[in-house]
């Protein structure tokens, strides 16, 4: 049996973690402990000098396993695998111990933290012990790839992709391009018109000889997985088209809120209630009008119609504070004598220019109300005969305290922004999963914001949560330079932690291909046993941990190696115990 000699590294993370361990103890306790070599501590372990000192440590102590004592590995254990890569030594003997999240950032007592720093490294050095060497593998790489939604996210990701020569099919269910970006008008807060910025992008995806697009399309099936996908696209003619490709992006919008539902603002039964979306299009006929055909004398612009309230969306749809904003200087252009009101929960410019645009339009006599959104909507009722206007909007203005009837002959509703009925299909379609809110979830909301879980499959635009065009055009352009740089390398390395099943003891129960979220399992009838696809395995342990006869063990997460965790963290906390007794 191979000798186990293994190097443990506790690192400072500046005064992250040592302001609250004491690093220097922990490293002076873990060094006691059975075939530890080398046991240090350093002030940041992921920097190059930190590396550099386990790959010298590795060639001049002959270490077999690694042992990092950090942060999340979520954050460098990739880092400290290519490290021992450059060392010589296969990448899964290493393992990471979280002593930032899971130690200092979350106590207060310094010697307490520092006593569980020593446990939980003593947990990864006892399972590191058992690691055993996996090696990688890779697959072909496809390079046409799917862009599923024409919106403004899905035009800009096809045409970066075909402009470096690569094939894409672009798949949208409507008879047009450009989503919601083609009703707009004008866009804030520069004002500048859409169709002006849209219309060239859209000629040149259509004419672009390496785009097919479909319109009027869905997909039916999608088959494969990162590198090798294929996929059934139907029209509404019936018309099924069959395709192959290696990377997925998913830009498939999202919808308007309907206000029906809420009583309260009258929408469908007083008719000069209407949307953002409604409004948008008669600014692009030319004529601010009510439904009688006159200009109005009273304007509202009622912020937050579905969102940020509990009985509907809890979310920010982040961009209707602007867009009202801008609605309000498109009406005080259009009707300069009309009374213009914006009733506001809170004014949220977030982007830039947009507090500037705040300032220039509270400025152009535009009166704004605060409500609260939570507790206490505005009512919109049918105004008397001598009101003078069309409708009385009652609202109990937040900041004054005071109430007031807001007259309206036209009231806009800034309905919210929310996920397409059928998102669960199609999450479901490309392997990937939604939240509470039914957006796509991201693979990491901070360091990796367009991939998601199933390698291949990008998100971009409002279908991974509302933004405005700015930031949709970025998630777009990154997403598609991540898919040219993989169509660049020719391979994609596939995921070595996976599951794998001993036929021996299989019972052909099935119960894994039930729980499994990649459906990377499938029977084998003439064995009665199940089998893994480990390519479209993701290694989560759920098959694992369902499998009533053990048969299923995923590699890198095996029981042994997990039970030896758990004894070396006993282990130490009573000795620490006992010692201070």
């Amino acid at each position: 049996m191979e000798e186990k000699r293994i190097g443990v590294y506790i690192c400072w993370c500046g005064t992250n973690i040592a302001l609250m361990v004491d690093v220097e103890a922990v490293a002076k306790e873990i060094s006691k402990l059975p075939d530890v070599v080398v046991a240090t501590d350093y002030k940041y372990m992921c920097s190059d000098p930190g590396q550099n000192l386990i790959i010298k440590d590795i060639k001049e102590n002959n270490l077999n396993r690694i042992v990092v004592a950090a942060c999340s590995p979520r954050m460098h254990e990739l880092t400290f695998r290519k490290a021992l890569q450059k060392a010589g030594i296969n990448p899964y003997y290493f393992e990471m111990s979280n002593i930032r999240e899971q130690d200092s950032w979350v106590h207060v007592d310094r010697k307490e933290a520092t006593k569980k720093a020593k446990s939980l490294v003593a947990a990864a050095v006892n399972r590191v012990r058992l690691h055993e060497a996996l090696d990688s593998r890779s697959v072909d790489v496809n390079p046409a790839t799917l862009v599923i939604g024409g919106g403004i996210s899905g035009l800009t990701a096809a045409f970066e992709i075909a402009d470096a020569g690569k094939k894409v099919f672009l798949v949208e269910r409507t008879a047009r391009t450009g989503g919601h970006t083609a009703d707009i008008d004008l866009t804030f807060p520069y004002m500048n018109s859409a169709s002006q910025m849209l219309d060239p992008i859209i000629d040149r995806v259509m004419k672009n000889p390496h785009i097919e697009v479909f319109l009027n399309s869905g997909i039916k099936e999608v088959f494969g997985y990162i590198g090798n996908f294929e996929a059934i696209v139907y029209s509404k003619d019936s018309k099924e088209t069959a395709i192959k490709f290696g990377n997925i992006i998913m830009a498939t919008g999202l919808k308007a809120f309907d206000p029906s539902g809420m009583t309260n603002y009258g929408y469908g039964k007083l008719p000069n209630v209407i949307t953002s979306s409604e409004f948008e299009k008669m600014l692009k006929s030319g004529k601010i009008i009510t439904r009688e055909g006159e200009e109005p004398q009273h304007v509202a612009i009622i912020h937050c119609v579905g969102s940020r309230n509990k009985n509907q969306h809890e979310y920010c749809s982040r961009i209707c504070c602007m867009t009202a904003l801008k609605y309000a200087n498109q009406v005080r252009s259009e009707l300069p004598k009309a009374n213009i009101f914006e009733l506001y929960a809170d004014m949220r410019a977030f982007a830039k220019g947009c507090e500037e645009f705040y300032t220039i339009s509270s400025r152009r006599n535009i009166k704004f109300l605060m409500f609260d959104q939570e507790n206490d909507l505005p009512k919109i009722a049918k105004a008397g005969k001598d009101d003078k206007c069309d409708m009385l909007i009652e609202i109990n203005e937040k900041l004054s305290g005071r109430t007031f009837d807001v007259p309206a002959d036209l009231v806009i509703l800034m309905t919210a922004m929310e996920a397409h009925e059928n998102v669960k299909d199609m999450a479901h379609a490309v392997g990937i999963s939604i939240c509470g809110n039914q957006f796509f979830i991201e693979k990491h909301p901070k360091l990796d914001p367009v991939a998601t879980t199933t390698n291949g499959v990008y998100i971009v635009g409002g279908c991974q949560a509302p933004k405005d065009i700015p930031d949709s055009v970025v998630q777009a352009k990154a997403a598609a330079a991540r898919i040219l740089a993989t169509i660049a390398k020719g391979s994609v390395q596939m995921e070595v932690i996976t599951a794998h099943v001993n036929e021996e003891i299989c019972c052909g129960c099935q119960t894994c291909l039930n729980v499994c979220p990649y459906t990377a399992i499938s029977y084998d009838a003439e064995k009665k046993i199940s089998v893994v696809n480990e390519i479209l395995c993701k290694g989560c342990g759920t098959c694992g941990a369902s499998c009533p006869t053990g048969a299923i063990r995923c590699r890198h997460f095996t029981d042994e190696q997990i039970l030896s965790q758990i004894e070396g963290l006993m282990q130490m906390s009573l000795m620490l115990e006992k010692e201070e007794v």
